[in-house]
């Protein structure tokens, strides 16, 4: 294999929910690396604005409840460049709004249910669907970004955390029945990642809490993702498929309250 497979020159990837946050860094990033990127956005006016600034980028508008819509997103791609390499289903239901409406399931609202299921996984799976016969030509592959939380139950999020697990089952049944055809699919799982979103929906209180769980001395930033899904979608990983990578510094590999037991050891807990 060549040094230089982390490169992506040639390629076009989709990079959906591209307009800010993991998508917007990992578009910066596939960019330097000499891929074309769709930036996919339900915000377009902010899509466009992120495409002028990188090169050869298009700003496409995507709306992952309205099929016709995520189908135009490929045919629109396909059109423009004549190719697809790389679907990179980033978008997901978010928000404030969302997250303080995602609690357990006793009292969960079955129309939040329905609309985070509608746009994470049938969203996901109608752009799967219209992209694979592309993929297929190029020996393309998929990059799905999931969520630590759909490996671990927590007391919050029943809905989005199980969406995201069921696009680890699409990412693995993907790969099963596409990789003979040269199709790899991959998912990457952040943790709890800094971005915009997390600040507004998550107060300081919670987001240290996670911090104290975190291996690193900091939580993960979105560049620490994109870096992630780009070496997913690079030929540095064509030996990869049907696995997910957990990008939540070290939050997942380790025994429940460590941070108790470091302050224990520290000295603070005595």
């Amino acid at each position: 294999m060549a040094t230089d497979a982390i490169r992506m020159d040639g390629k076009v990837a989709i990079v959906t929910g591209g307009a800010g946050g993991i998508g917007a860094a990992t578009a910066r990033l596939m960019t330097a690396r000499g891929c074309q990127v769709v930036i996919a956005d339900i915000a377009y006016d902010r899509a466009q604005a992120l495409a002028g600034e990188l090169a050869g980028a298009l700003a496409i508008h995507l709306d992952l409840e309205d099929e016709a819509s995520i189908i135009a997103m490929i045919d629109q791609t396909v059109a423009h460049y004549g190719r697809l390499d790389v679907l990179h289903n980033n978008a997901a239901l978010l928000g404030p709004d969302i997250a303080q409406n995602d609690g357990d399931i006793e009292h969960m609202d079955t129309a939040l249910w329905d609309r985070t299921y509608a746009v994470n996984v049938r969203g996901t799976m109608v752009a799967c669907r219209a992209a694979l016969p592309h993929l297929r030509a190029v020996r393309g592959n998929i990059v799905n970004t999931v969520s630590n939380l759909a490996l671990q139950g927590h007391m919050i999020q029943a809905a989005y955390s199980s969406s995201k697990a069921a696009i680890i089952q699409m990412t693995r049944a993907i790969a099963a029945s596409h990789g003979i055809h040269g199709v790899r699919c991959n998912a990457v799982a952040p943790g709890m990642t800094v971005t915009p979103a997390l600040l507004e929906a998550f107060p300081p209180k919670l987001r240290h809490a996670v911090e104290a769980e975190t291996l690193r001395d900091q939580l993960g930033e979105p560049q620490d993702i994109a870096e992630a899904a780009a070496f997913l979608a690079s030929d540095a990983a064509r030996n990869i498929t049907g696995q997910v990578l957990v990008a939540d510094g070290g939050c997942a590999s380790h025994v429940p309250g460590l941070s108790l037991f470091r302050d224990f050891f520290a000295g603070e807990g005595q």
